[in-house]
């Protein structure tokens, strides 16, 4: 599999498949909404986005929270999160790893190598 910058490129019999990092981003976003317990997205530096809100724009932008790695053969993902309080973290965490995984292979057939989730915070609202 090759890759460039901003795509993921996937050779296919006929030709080949380029998803965009921002496709990957939106795919990741999207399996992280819809588990129980993450009460939303997270920059790098601790600036909480709130669960509910959704972008168009380039998925550096929209998907705040998460980095994608697409330097080797397979895919390297980076989430921040905040956990609502009395949810246990770690369950939360491997739900996310899970929900990602999954959501990333079925929807773009690249592999992915890791989900690494990092909790920056406990949301009490």
């Amino acid at each position: 599999m090759a890759e460039s910058r901003d795509y993921m490129t996937l050779p296919e019999e006929k030709g080949n498949v380029n998803i965009s990092e921002e496709v990957l981003a939106a795919v990741v976003v999207g399996a992280v909404r819809e588990i129980d317990g993450v009460s939303g997205m997270m920059t790098p530096m601790g600036n909480s986005v709130p669960n509910t809100a959704s972008g168009t724009t380039s998925a550096r932008r929209s998907a705040k929270g998460v980095k994608i790695d697409m330097t080797g053969d397979a895919l390297k993902v980076d989430i921040y999160l905040m956990v609502e309080y009395g949810r246990p973290i770690p369950e939360v965490a491997e739900e996310v790893q899970k929900a990602v995984f999954s959501s990333l292979e079925a929807m773009t057939g690249c592999p992915v190598e890791a989900v690494n989730v990092h909790v920056g915070g406990v949301s009490l609202a």
